[in-house]
C-alpha cells in the first residue's frame, strides 16, 4: 500500500467503523512529534451504541515504506498482540489498516497517556520521582519479554551478532561513503561476538530505549516501537538501552541516563531473566553505537534521495561522526586529548574578503535565518513544528561553522592523511584508502588510531564542538 500525504478524519471514522463495527465519527487529529522513520497520529474516536456516548483515544502508526531490519506492519500488530496477552506492558492494539482504508501500511492501537520525549524524563521534575526507578523496571520488564515463548509468535528473523554485523556492513558498503571508524568498530566485533546465548535465541525488542518508553510520575507505563524485534541475544536489549546517544546528555548515568547497570541487571536477575552479563551488555552497547551510526546513515538517505523530505533525517547524516567518537572511546580507551602532530592552527571565520557579493555574507545570511527561527518561530509553535524549527535552527548553526572553518578543516585532513598513507590524492581518495587498509586487515596501529580520532575530532568542529567535552 502506498502512503497518502494526510491522514483524514473521514478517513479515520471509516476505517475504525469497519474494523470495530458501529459507527464513528473522528475528531482531535493530529500528528505526534518525534519518529523520524515512521508516523504516529493521535485521535479521538466517539460512538454511540444503545443512547450510551463513547471515545476511545487512539494512535495510527504508519511509515512511509520498509526500512532494513524492520518488521512489517502486519508482524507488528501480530507481535503486540502476543506480547501484550503475556503480560507485556504494551499498548491495546485494536486493527490493522486494508487497502481500501486509503491511509497506507500500518495500524491503529490504543493511545496511553504519558510522557516520550527522553529530555523531559530526565529533567522535568514531574518524573523526578521516577528517575530512580527507570532502571530496574527496564529490569523487569525485559525479563518478562525475553521469557516470551517464541513459539507463540508470528515469524521474526533469527539475528545473532554474525548475521547483524554481515546486515550493517552490507548498508555501509552500499552508501559508498568512507568511515574508517566504522571498519575499526566491523573489526573489533567480528574479533570479540559472544557465544549464542544458553537455552537458544530470545525474543529480543530491538529497539529498548529511552524515548520508547510512556512514563508517568510513577515510572514506565508501556514500551513502544517493536518494528526492529527479533530473535536472538537478550543482552542485545540492554547494550542498546546503554548507547550514549540514548542518555540524552545525562552521561553519567549508563542505562538511558536514568540509572546503573547493576541496577538494571539486579531487578533482571530477580525477576527471572538469565544469561545476561555486563561484558555482554558492553559488547552489544559497541554494536550499538555502530548500528545507531548506520542508522543515522540511513535516515539521512531518504531525505536525500527524496524518500521521506525531512530536516530531521537530513541532519541525522550529521551525528554520524558522533557514533564514530563514542565507538573509538568504548573500543581503544577514552579520548587522550588532541594530538600535537594533529592540532588545528587557530582558525578564523572565513573573512568573505574575496567576494562579488554584496554584504551581508554568506554567513551573516544564515545567522539571520537561523536568529528569525529561534526568536519567532520557536517561541510561538509547540509539538512537530517546534521540535524541527530546533533541528533547523542546530543545522544552520552547523552551516555558520562549515561556511567559516570547514575548507581549513578539510585541507589539514588532507595533508596530514597524505603523510600517514604515502601518496597525495584528493580528501574522498585518501579517506576511502585508510577505510580500505582497516577492512583489509591493516595492523591497528597508533598512528593509525590517532588518524582516524583526529578525523573525527575535525568532523565534530563542524557539527558539534562540544561532543569531545569529557563527561
Amino acid at each position: 500500500m502506498s502512503r497518502p500525504n494526510s491522514v483524514e478524519a473521514e478517513k479515520l471514522a471509516r476505517c475504525t467503523a469497519r474494523a470495530l463495527g458501529g459507527e464513528y465519527t473522528v475528531d482531535g487529529v493530529r500528528r505526534l512529534s518525534g519518529g523520524a522513520s515512521r508516523e504516529t497520529w493521535a485521535f479521538d474516536a466517539h460512538s454511540t451504541l444503545d443512547g450510551v456516548a463513547a471515545t476511545e483515544h487512539l494512535v495510527l502508526r504508519r511509515d512511509p515504506g520498509a526500512s532494513s531490519g524492520q518488521i512489517g506492519r502486519s508482524t507488528e500488530f501480530l507481535l503486540l498482540d502476543a506480547v501484550g496477552r503475556a503480560g507485556a506492558p504494551v499498548p491495546l492494539v485494536r486493527f490493522l489498516l486494508e487497502a481500501d482504508d486509503a491511509l497506507g501500511d500500518g495500524f491503529v492501537m490504543e493511545r496511553i497517556e504519558g510522557e516520550t520525549i527522553a529530555r523531559r524524563i530526565l529533567r522535568d521534575e514531574e518524573y523526578a520521582h521516577a528517575r530512580p526507578l527507570l532502571a530496574a523496571q527496564c529490569g523487569e520488564i525485559a525479563a518478562l519479554i525475553h521469557a516470551i515463548d517464541t513459539a507463540g509468535l508470528p515469524h521474526l528473523d533469527v539475528l545473532g551478532p554474525h548475521e547483524q554485523i554481515a546486515q550493517y556492513r552490507s548498508l555501509v558498503e552500499a552508501f559508498g561513503e568512507a568511515h574508517p571508524a566504522f571498519e575499526l568498530a566491523f573489526r573489533w566485533l567480528e574479533s570479540h561476538a559472544p557465544e549464542a546465548p544458553a537455552g537458544g535465541p530470545r525474543l529480543v525488542h530491538g529497539d529498548f530505549r529511552n524515548g520508547n518508553f510512556i512514563v508517568g510520575p510513577e515510572g514506565i507505563r508501556s514500551v513502544l516501537d517493536w518494528e526492529l524485534s527479533h530473535l536472538g541475544d537478550p543482552a542485545e536489549d540492554f547494550g542498546w538501552l546503554c548507547v550514549r546517544s540514548w542518555r540524552f546528555g545525562v552521561n553519567d548515568k549508563l542505562v538511558g541516563g536514568f540509572g546503573d547497570l547493576e541496577d538494571l541487571l539486579t531487578a533482571y536477575n530477580a525477576a527471572g531473566g538469565t544469561g545476561v552479563d555486563a561484558e555482554r551488555v558492553r559488547y552489544w552497547e559497541i554494536f550499538g553505537t555502530l548500528k545507531w551510526g548506520v542508522i543515522c546513515q540511513m535516515q539521512c538517505a531518504s531525505h536525500v534521495h527524496g524518500i521521506v523530505r525531512s530536516v530531521e533525517n537530513a541532519m541525522l547524516g550529521r551525528r554520524v561522526a558522533e557514533t564514530e567518537w563514542d565507538l573509538l572511546n568504548l573500543i581503544t580507551g577514552d579520548d587522550p586529548g588532541p594530538d600535537p602532530t594533529w592540532s588545528l592552527p587557530a582558525l578564523a571565520a572565513n573573512s568573505s574578503s574575496l567576494t562579488i557579493h554584496d554584504s551581508p555574507s554568506a554567513q551573516l545570511l544564515v545567522e539571520a535565518v537561523r536568529e528569525f527561527l529561534e526568536k519567532d518561530v520557536m517561541p510561538n509553535t509547540e509539538g512537530r513544528i517546534s521540535f524541527h524549527a530546533r533541528v533547523a535552527s542546530n543545522a544552520l548553526r552547523m552551516v555558520e561553522r562549515e561556511l567559516g572553518i570547514g575548507h581549513d578543516v578539510n585541507e589539514h585532513a588532507r595533508t596530514h592523511l597524505a603523510t600517514l598513507l604515502g601518496f597525495d590524492a584528493p580528501l574522498a581518495d585518501l579517506l576511502q584508502a585508510l577505510a580500505a587498509s582497516i577492512r583489509n586487515g591493516a595492523d591497528h596501529d597508533a598512528p593509525t588510531i590517532t588518524a582516524v580520532r583526529e578525523l573525527v575530532r575535525a568532523k565534530l568542529l563542524v557539527s558539534d564542538p562540544t561532543y569531545t567535552d569529557p563527561t
